[in-house]
């Protein structure tokens, strides 16, 4: 499904050209790697809160459906694999999928990566008790059609985390004119900043698709022993979870 929808086929179009770079930790998608525990600790903690299950268990989320959308090279997808979840990857960059595939085949993990917008998943009746769409809400072409599908996506009771970036001066510093202008791990004009929601944005159109916002917490890089780390102050990258209502 292309030029319809929320897919932004010029989106899908930079992401499929950086595609064999996806598990490169020191490639184009260096930032995700380096975020990426961090937000994977934070979905893991709040999944693990809603669905009462022990994360200190072999497999904590086992009997639960996930899915990542955008899933891209499947940076997400993996790590709820390896917690047990029974996992989904939607993504309209068929180069992504292929890489994500063989990467979980030699990891030894099986996941149904689909060449699947959300919004056609939602209309086939796919239903999950995880929704996770990460980096991916500021690149789609339509978002309030595109947090309706993950609405639609999410079982009653179920749960939906994103993380995006803020529109504010400190983004614009960090996204565009640190990592494209100057250090270039992206290339230039991966991201438009007029796209980036802010919060309170984000919470009123996940109202409007009929979550119910119960968490936001912000990601910043930690100097002092590398990585990221989950902060208050959501003015650059920030997670948000949302329940739909059982």
């Amino acid at each position: 499904m292309t030029g319809a929808g929320t897919v932004d086929d010029a989106e899908i179009a930079k992401f499929g050209a950086m595609a064999a770079e996806w598990w490169d930790p020191a490639g184009k998608f260096r930032p995700l790697h380096e975020m990426n525990p961090c937000r994977m600790g934070y979905i893991a903690e709040q999944a693990a809160a809603e669905f009462g299950r022990d994360l200190r268990t072999r497999a904590p989320f086992a009997g639960l459906a996930a899915v990542d959308v955008g899933c891209g090279g499947g940076l997400a997808a993996e790590p709820l694999a390896r917690l047990g979840a029974s996992v989904t990857g939607l993504d309209m960059a068929g180069e992504s999928l292929d890489i994500a595939r063989a990467h979980a085949a030699a990891s030894g993990l099986e996941i149904d990566y689909r060449l699947e917008s959300a919004e056609a998943a939602a209309a086939r009746g796919a239903r999950f008790d995880l929704v996770i769409a990460l980096e991916i809400v500021e690149h789609v072409a339509d978002v309030p059609a595109f947090l309706d599908a993950l609405s639609a996506l999410a079982k009653p009771g179920g749960m939906v985390i994103l993380s995006t970036l803020n529109r504010t001066p400190e983004s614009f510093a960090a996204a565009i004119v640190g990592a494209e202008w100057l250090l270039r791990w992206l290339p230039k004009g991966t991201h438009d900043w007029r796209k980036f929601p802010t919060p309170k944005e984000l919470e009123a159109a996940l109202g409007l698709a009929g979550l119910e916002v119960v968490d936001a917490k912000g990601m910043a890089p930690d100097p002092m022993r590398g990585g990221w780390r989950l902060v208050e102050s959501l003015r650059v990258n920030y997670l948000m979870t949302a329940v739909k209502p059982g």
